[in-house]
């Protein structure tokens, strides 16, 4: 199993910035994958995630309320891929930022029940 976050970079205040997780070794389709964030001297945090239901070929996606109106999070199950869209985004946004996979379909805020992370995409909001 893998997975790489990629599309991190320096932005400033009320800009946009969009993340990638790309996956393999696994089947894409029957698990929720999450986002997770990092600032320097903090815990690891929930910061978002998408299931993926596979009777009704819907996602259902869930998101931190510090988040909630700025971030969106969507998935390509054909190219097993998840996008995390940050608009409007804050200094406090500043941190590395992972994707994680959940053995379940159903989100989950916490980190423990994540099994397999990528290696991180740092997003500094600065200005």
């Amino acid at each position: 199993v893998q997975l790489q976050a990629s599309g991190g970079g320096l932005v400033q205040p009320r800009q946009s910035l969009s993340l990638s997780c790309t996956a393999s070794g696994f089947n894409f389709g029957d698990y929720a994958i999450g986002w997770f964030r990092q600032a320097p001297g903090k815990e690891r945090e929930f910061v978002g995630g998408i299931s993926w239901n596979v009777y009704t070929q819907h996602s259902e996606s869930r998101l931190a309320d510090s988040v909630k109106g700025r971030f969106t999070i969507s998935r390509d199950n054909a190219k097993n891929t998840m996008l995390l869209q940050m608009n409007s985004l804050k200094p406090e946004d500043t941190a590395l930022y992972y994707c994680a996979l959940n053995l379940s379909p159903l989100v989950s805020t916490m980190r423990d029940r994540y099994r397999y992370w990528g290696q991180g995409t740092l997003v500094t909001v600065s200005s």
